[in-house]
């Protein structure tokens, strides 16, 4: 199979950012709130403890997982000219990586449950390796449709997986309410979206054979590995130090907010890499079109996200319980301090694309590493106060990393740090204002939940967008968000769709 014939059709960049943007927006869009829908319905059909037990897991199946694609997947979309040799090799490096990554975590499944004295952890980590399993065996069928930028396709494939989980897991607590119900989710999340890959992208490997230069791919996969390696500790080292030293109903309470604010947010942004990283590797040569994409994309997830945050973390006192029941009421605070982390995600989270689509691998991996051994200090900072504590200590670690990732990003390649503070200032400024006018105003809502809620909403954006009126760089992004309704896109221009 020739090289191109894993790329899409010339001169079709524009078109299919384009279309990919918005498939991609509104399958994300469903996702997001099928994920709300499943921690809402299933924080009222299981117990904190459950939870728990299933988040003693994450850290652990996050680790072995960091391995299994070794960054070969951005290797195979960023690449210029990849041959079906290549991609058969680095298939089968995913294959046998992830089978052998499987036998480790069946094997390290003892020590888990003996480090968090949970007998139950055991059998549960072993059975994550089938997850393992399915993700190495459809990793490079995923990269190849994101590549040749088939968004629709992928698309339909991750809302059929986000809602047939969600589906096997409430089905689930019918048979045994218990941890195996959320297993048994995220199992059917992992095989029948790789079913669905290897159907729809129609490459089929052949027998492993070695490929000559094949290390420069594998020495780019080293350094996203090697990002990955580092932000794990980043993402997951709180969840091993609270239900060390706190136990599994506050590490429960933890998780439900981090699960509800946080873990949206990158729902957000990352499936939106299908989009803009391919792209953007396409754009690398031509500087000012590549400063346009990234700048046209960024301000409009900001439009989307903040005011969201701004408006659930002024009001999560009365949005936790209301969304989860009176049991969760204790994780309100810890919602509230990890929403001001929220405030910066969004606009940080993105900054991979530009690392990766530049190639530099090698710069991605070290902000990593500064990422890990901030965050760590964070969390040992704040462990002694609790959950409650780990959550405000990080919120103020990202505050602080904030303006240096962008002083890195800026030190090579087409964008620099004034270009990124010029289009975000509008609207991170202006969901800060929002929240904390409707922390103020809160009192004057009204009473009854539902109506009380939808006001904070309503008003957050409202401040958000009047706020970043006041600026140029606010005012050209409210243009491109309107170029973007329904009602305008078949009007759109050539250049507006770049």
């Amino acid at each position: 199979m020739e090289a191109n014939a894993f790329d899409p059709p010339e001169g079709s960049l524009r078109k299919s950012v384009g279309r990919g943007a918005v498939v991609t927006a509104m399958a994300q869009s469903v996702r997001v709130a099928t994920q709300i829908i499943s921690v809402i319905v299933l924080s009222r059909l299981l117990s904190p403890q459950d939870f728990g037990v299933v988040a003693m897991c994450a850290p652990v199946l996050a680790f072995i997982a960091l391995f299994q694609d070794f960054g070969l997947t951005q290797a195979t979309i960023q690449k210029s000219g990849i041959r079906h040799e290549e991609v058969n090799y680095l298939f089968w490096i995913n294959v046998a990586v992830s089978a052998i990554l499987a036998c480790v975590l069946a094997g390290a499944a003892p020590l888990v449950a003996a480090f968090y004295g949970e007998p139950r952890v055991a059998g549960l980590v072993a059975a994550f390796g089938l997850q393992i399993m399915a993700y190495g065996l459809g990793a490079q069928h995923l990269a190849l449709l994101t590549r040749r930028m088939q968004f629709g396709r992928l698309a339909i494939i991750d809302v059929a997986s986000a809602v047939a989980g969600l589906a096997v897991s409430i089905a689930w607590t019918f048979i045994d309410r218990s941890y195996w119900a959320l297993f048994a989710g995220t199992l059917t999340g992992a095989v029948l979206p790789t079913l669905c890959y290897w159907v729809s992208s129609r490459w089929r490997p052949g027998l492993p054979r070695k490929v000559a230069g094949i290390s420069e791919l594998i020495n780019f996969g080293a350094g996203i590995t090697g990002f990955n390696f580092a932000n794990f500790f980043a993402r997951n080292l709180d969840n091993v130090l609270i239900g060390k030293y706190w136990g599994e109903a506050q590490l429960g309470l933890y998780d439900r907010a981090y699960k509800l604010l946080l873990f949206p947010l990158s729902q957000i942004t990352n499936p939106l890499s299908k989009v803009m990283v391919p792209a953007l590797s396409r754009l690398k040569d031509e500087p000012d079109r590549y400063r346009s994409a990234y700048l046209r994309v960024m301000p409009l997830i900001l439009l989307v996200a903040l005011p969201g945050v701004a408006f659930a973390t002024a009001m999560s006192d009365v949005l936790i319980p209301f969304v989860l029941g009176e049991q969760w009421r204790a994780s309100a605070s810890i919602f509230l301090a990890l929403g001001f982390a929220g405030l910066l995600q969004p606009l940080n989270n993105p900054a991979g694309w530009l690392f990766v689509s530049q190639g530099r691998s090698g710069d991605f991996m070290r902000w990593g590493i500064i990422t890990a051994v901030t965050s760590v200090a964070a969390f040992a900072l704040g462990l002694p106060y609790g959950a409650l504590g780990v959550a405000i200590a990080y919120a103020i670690s990202e505050y602080l990393r904030t303006p240096f990732l962008w002083l890195y990003v800026g030190k090579s390649g087409p964008l620099q740090a004034h270009h990124v503070l010029r289009a975000a200032t509008p609207f991170v400024l202006g969901a800060h204002l929002a929240l904390a006018a409707i922390w103020f105003i809160k009192p004057l809502l009204p009473q009854q939940h539902v109506i009380g809620l939808a006001s904070g909403a309503v008003l957050a954006y409202l401040i958000t967008i009047v706020i970043a009126l006041a600026f140029a760089s606010g005012r050209e992004a409210l243009r491109e968000a309107l170029k973007m309704l329904p009602a305008r896109l078949p009007a759109a221009t050539p250049r507006e769709a770049q």
